[in-house]
C-alpha cells in the first residue's frame, strides 16, 4: 500500500509589536501592520478586511482592558492558500463584567466584536494567566 505525503511548501513569518496604552496608538500600530502585510505580500483579497480586524482589536484592548497589550500577526501560505491570523493579547479586563467606562457612548461603541466576526473565518478568544488573547484568521484563496 502506498502513501501519498503532502509534499506542499508551507510558507510562514511571524511579527510581534507592542501596543502603547493610549488611543492614538492604534492608527500607529495600524500602520506598521500594513507595512508588515505589505513586505510579506498578503494577499489583496484580504489586507482591508485584516487591517480592520487588528484595529477592533487593538482598540479593544486600549479601552477595555489593562495592559501590558501587544500585536502578534502571522502569516502562512500552503499552496494556494494563505491564512493570516491576526492576535491582540492584552492583561485582561479593567473593569468588572457589567460595569460601563464613563464617558462612552453605547451607540458609538460596541459593535468591534460583530465586525471581526463577520470578516474572520475564524475567531476566538483565550483566557490564559497574565491576560486575554483575542484572535481572528483570514483565509486568502
Amino acid at each position: 500500500m502506498a502513501v501519498q505525503l503532502n509534499t506542499a511548501i508551507r510558507e510562514a513569518l511571524e511579527h510581534v509589536c507592542p501596543l502603547p496604552h493610549a488611543p492614538d496608538a492604534v492608527s500607529a500600530v495600524r500602520r506598521r501592520a500594513q507595512a508588515v502585510l505589505a513586505a510579506w505580500d498578503v494577499s489583496p483579497g484580504i489586507v482591508e478586511d485584516s487591517l480592520l480586524v487588528v484595529s477592533e482589536l487593538l482598540t479593544n484592548a486600549v479601552l477595555h482592558a489593562l495592559p501590558p497589550a501587544e500585536l502578534r500577526l502571522s502569516w502562512s501560505r500552503a499552496g494556494n492558500l494563505g491564512t493570516l491570523r491576526v492576535e491582540v493579547t492584552d492583561g485582561g479586563p479593567a473593569r468588572a463584567a457589567g460595569q460601563a467606562r464613563a464617558g462612552i457612548d453605547p451607540d458609538e461603541h460596541g459593535r468591534g466584536e460583530g465586525i471581526v466576526h463577520a470578516l474572520a473565518t475564524r475567531h476566538g478568544v483565550r483566557t490564559h494567566p497574565g491576560g486575554v488573547t483575542r484572535w481572528a484568521d483570514l483565509v486568502a484563496v
